[in-house]
């Protein structure tokens, strides 16, 4: 007969946190929210660190390249979504990489004698407003000069005329010796008044370009995910059918990690990917799951998954549980996946973060999360609402909405995800509809983690670690739960001060 599991399914609704004593060193400001995205030896740092423990959704309706820039300027990191072209998919992880960075590789770059004509239309496909002119139009070609969109206009000047005509020569422009080091190239585009400061070696040739946008932008963001060449950190998706030749592309693109997508992860199927990701490209971090019990985190685990994602059937979109009756409540997965993930810790010396995807219906939500274990939250409801990610802003009668749609839906067709049989859904997983409009990330997830911070002063925690180690949590009851809430008629109107 069939094993019948004694505990019940528990979602985050049925919790809430115990205050612990907030000792006088422990403030909002002090709140450290570091958190590890990959395995990692006990007591040594992780190759990845996420500032913030926030990642999006690998969904058509979320990680697009804005939000992934967006989020990763926060602290946080995106995996952009495989339910699309390998070129497409890598087209967007570049544009993430190319967003910013220290010493930048020039990717808008002319001859002198190419026609205006060419560059405006190359500065419409790179978006980038200043391009390298070199002898030869290529990003290590002896610099010749530099143009920007400021240095003509297409409707005063003749697009035909050569772009000599137009640009600064390097005989004018203040430049940078070969080994300058950021902090001096910083200073020095400040001392002469540039926005661009281009570094050649020694023999003339463009090495790279530096911009002051980056300076500005580094100290508007100051806890950004960023790689060793200070590019904005990406990830990417990838399911269990063209993985062998949609990695190497997302790799040469620039993805920093990689996390296979499937609603039930806990298959020969995803097992065999990770080994053969561990052995052909051992150097990047890749994912695994979904999954909802220890006994699937720990064959994920040995399997290879630098990390897995725990969830099925609780995101706000999802149907599975309704279609399938496969599934569990949020709260109970995470809490049985972290003691099976403290459990390999205590027996290989290697630590595995894990995620939780899905059943986030609240910002208090993602602290229950983290309190029960989870090292970092995946959400996709919560950033489709912002002006980042994909789906259309309508208006409604009672304000505006944002097009969210699930990657189960007729509208997604993910087959890939699923595994229902045949090259496209048998029967949707997932619905397509509207979430209220929320604004600006930055802005939106400023609160969210103000929310988040304020919880663990008042937990007495300055560390997502301390926070694991000393939460304490009690279960709600339906009485309790309806007491949590306001029971006073609201104002519809400001109060009049």
């Amino acid at each position: 007969m069939a094993q019948i599991i004694a505990e019940v399914s528990r979602t985050f609704n049925e919790f809430l946190l115990l205050p612990n004593r907030t000792r006088t060193d422990c403030s909002a400001e002090m709140v450290d929210l570091c958190t590890p995205l990959v395995r990692h030896i006990a007591g040594e740092a992780s190759a990845i660190e996420l500032q913030s423990p926030f990642t999006s959704a690998i969904m058509q309706a979320v990680s697009t390249s804005d939000l992934a820039i967006a989020l990763a300027r926060n602290g946080g990191f995106s995996f952009l979504h495989h339910n699309q072209s390998i070129q497409d998919q890598a087209a967007t992880v570049r544009k993430v990489k190319n967003f910013k960075a220290g010493f930048v590789t020039s990717d808008t770059n002319v001859r002198p004698n190419d026609p205006l004509s060419l560059l405006v239309d190359v500065m419409r496909r790179t978006g980038h407003s200043t391009a390298a002119v070199t002898h030869d139009g290529t990003a290590t070609g002896r610099l010749l000069g530099l143009v920007t969109s400021r240095d003509f206009h297409p409707q005063r000047h003749d697009l035909d005329g050569p772009i000599s005509g137009r640009m600064t020569t390097m005989a004018d422009l203040p430049q940078a010796w070969p080994d300058i080091t950021l902090s001096e190239a910083n200073a020095l585009m400040w001392d002469e008044r540039l926005d661009c400061l281009p570094v050649p070696d020694t023999e003339g040739h463009l090495q790279h370009l530096v911009f002051r946008s980056d300076y500005a932008d580094n100290k508007r963001f100051p806890n950004q995910v960023v790689d060793a060449a200070k590019r904005l950190r990406v990830g990417a998706g990838i399911n269990t059918h063209d993985y062998q030749e949609r990695i190497p592309a997302l790799l040469d693109a620039g993805a920093d990690a990689l996390c296979f997508d499937s609603s039930d992860g806990y298959s020969d199927w995803q097992a065999q990917a990770l080994s053969w990701v561990k052995k052909h490209f051992p150097e990047i971090p890749v994912g695994g799951g979904n999954v909802v019990d220890g006994e699937a985190f720990t064959f994920l685990a040995e399997a290879g998954a630098d990390f897995v994602k725990v969830g099925v059937g609780g995101g706000s979109i999802c149907i599975t549980r309704d279609q399938k009756g496969i599934g569990r409540g949020q709260a109970s997965a995470v809490l049985d996946v972290a003691a099976a993930r403290d459990a390999f810790l205590e027996r290989t010396g290697e630590y595995v973060p894990i995620c939780s995807d899905g059943g986030l219906a609240h910002d208090y939500h993602v602290a229950l999360a983290l309190a029960m274990g989870a090292d970092f939250v995946m959400m996709g409801r919560y950033f489709a609402r912002f002006d980042q990610a994909a789906g259309a802003k309508l208006p409604t009668r009672d304000g505006f909405v944002k097009e969210y749609w699930g990657e189960g839906s007729n509208r997604a067709r993910n087959w890939q995800r699923y595994g229902q049989g045949g090259q496209g859904l048998v029967f949707e997983e997932g619905v397509d509809g509207y979430v209220p409009y929320a604004g600006d990330l930055n802005e939106g997830l400023a609160l969210t983690v103000a929310k988040l911070k304020t919880t663990m002063v008042s937990c007495g925690s300055t560390t997502l670690a301390e926070f694991q180690s000393t939460a304490r949590l009690t279960l709600v009851s339906d009485q309790s739960f309806q007491e949590s809430h306001a029971n006073v008629t609201l104002r519809d109107t400001p109060t009049t001060i």
